[in-house]
């Protein structure tokens, strides 16, 4: 049976233990901490603030929408002499539209009331190559019921790279709380990128994250039209130790 002096011993030897454990395990989170830290402060900031951007209280409509594949169309003509419409069709890869009786139209990269002039001409020549008289101009409406050709994308090494629908709406603030964003992003150091033509100048804007989120400052919480590159930089993944011991 143990003495009460050997079950002191044993206790303090056992506290002594995990005391230089606990020493040893904050000494190793420590310096991997400020090794992590170090190599987060080597991650620039890329671009230049643009106070002159469409952001949130200050939101621009969109560019007039160029229908692509695989949008779905809702077509609707007036009058109703041809008795075939509404009628629902997707854009299909070859960007042609199926339009029944009047046949195949292409209607890829045409913004809408282009495309609404495009079948309203198919429809004037069908018309008079069959004999059907139209008592009344041909009014031709395009919906766009549902697209799919327009998005936004999420990249870098901060976030699970992925693309998201533009609703015409979306802010920086809507993507970085729509994607997954990881435990080594670096939020105050992202930028939104803007796809332009061959030849023009780089669009790359920084943002404020922290002014965005502590104070309520819309100045780079830019609107994302299509196309546009959300980047969200990361650092080192946290190690082991931090894991299992949290970051000091």
């Amino acid at each position: 049976m143990a003495t009460k002096a050997h079950r002191v011993v044993t206790f303090s030897a056992f506290a002594t233990r995990r005391a230089l454990f606990s020493s040893l395990a904050l000494c190793l989170t420590s310096g991997c901490t400020l090794r992590r830290r170090i190599a987060e402060s080597k991650v620039k900031q890329l671009g230049m603030v643009d106070a002159a951007q469409h952001r949130e209280m200050a939101m621009s409509p969109t560019a007039p929408y160029v229908i692509e594949p695989p949008d779905m169309l809702s077509i609707r003509v007036k009058p109703d002499d041809f008795g075939v419409f509404p009628l629902e069709s997707v854009v299909a890869q070859d960007g042609l539209v199926d339009l029944g009786f009047i046949g195949r139209v292409y209607l890829a990269g045409l913004p809408v009331d282009h495309a609404e002039a495009v079948i309203a001409q198919r429809l004037s020549e069908y018309a008079k190559a069959n004999n059907i008289k139209i008592n009344e101009s041909l009014k031709v409406s395009i919906k766009v019921d549902e697209s799919k050709s327009k998005f936004y994308y999420v990249m870098g090494k901060g976030a699970q790279q992925a693309r998201f629908p533009v609703t015409g709406r979306d802010t920086v603030m809507d993507a970085v709380l729509t994607a997954q964003i990881k435990s080594n992003a670096l939020l105050e150091k992202i930028y939104v990128v803007r796809p332009h033509p061959s030849g023009l100048p780089d669009q790359v804007m920084a943002v404020d994250w922290l002014a965005i989120r502590d104070r309520g400052d819309t100045t780079t919480n830019y609107q994302l039209f299509p196309g546009d590159r959300l980047v969200i930089p990361g650092g080192p993944e946290p190690g082991l130790v931090e894991t299992l011991f949290g970051s000091r």
